[in-house]
């Protein structure tokens, strides 16, 4: 069985057409799955929502994207483990591409991001650099992640330690275990944070986290850009330009 976790917080909005991509992904390979939505203490209908589009909620109160992502494992009944954040869309090739990896041996693996909505100019920017450099290190974005479920509980699961950056230390520990695979087509995310925030907030939050390191991420402190709860209030169109397949 194949095991779909979204942690989510306050993603009523964003939520509908995430399931809907990963449920579309998952009848294209014809394996039994499931879905689990992980509801941190939402206060909006991202329980009614999730349980409408057709996922098991699981309800906590943790306000921790590791502990939720954590707990969905907990729950999860499948062999093969897939993290998807609620604001990221999947599709078909991107699931079989995984079982690809993992069934020639790979320990886990991720995909690269990608945002097809209106962002500012200095977002752009900002993405494109911040992509080259991460994914260049072959570490897994927390938009999507997937493993078996021995690698996971040998890796020790996400390290609730960090209340961000939990994807690094993650991938870092199933590096150690065998080989991590970035898959060649990048998954769609939401811009929402880099449209809510002015470039001054988050360059400054990001390159505070590079100077103090671990330590900037042991705590919700200056973490606002993952827990403030900001959330738009409609859906974003994508963006103009050439459609993919």
């Amino acid at each position: 069985m194949l095991s779909f976790i979204v942690p989510a917080y306050n993603e009523e909005l964003e939520l509908p057409s995430t399931l809907l991509a990963i449920r579309a992904a998952a009848a294209a390979i014809s394996e039994p799955s499931e879905i689990i939505v992980v509801n941190d203490g939402s206060t909006d209908a991202t329980a009614a929502v999730a349980a409408t589009g057709g996922a098991r909620v699981l309800t906590i109160h943790r306000r921790h994207i590791a502990a939720a992502r954590n707990a969905g494992a907990g729950e999860a009944r499948g062999e093969i483990l897939f993290f998807v954040d609620a604001d990221t869309r999947i599709a078909p090739r991107h699931v079989a591409a995984a079982l690809t990896a993992l069934r020639g041996g790979c320990a886990g693996g991720g995909a690269r991001m990608e945002i097809n909505e209106e962002i500012p100019p200095w977002a752009r920017i900002f993405v494109y650099l911040f992509c080259k450099i991460y994914f260049a290190a072959n570490l897994g974005a927390g938009a999507f992640l997937f493993t078996t479920r021995g690698f996971f509980d040998r890796a020790g699961g996400f390290d609730e330690q960090y209340f961000a950056g939990e994807e690094v230390y993650f991938t870092q520990a199933l590096k150690k275990l065998g080989r991590f695979r970035l898959l060649a087509d990048p998954v769609v995310t939401s811009g929402r944070k880099l449209r809510m925030h002015s470039a001054r907030h988050v360059l400054g939050r990001s390159v505070g986290i590079m100077l103090r390191g671990k330590q900037a991420v042991r705590s919700r402190d200056r973490l606002d850009l993952w827990y403030d709860g900001k959330r738009e209030t409609e859906m974003r169109k994508p963006a103009a330009g050439p459609a993919r397949e």
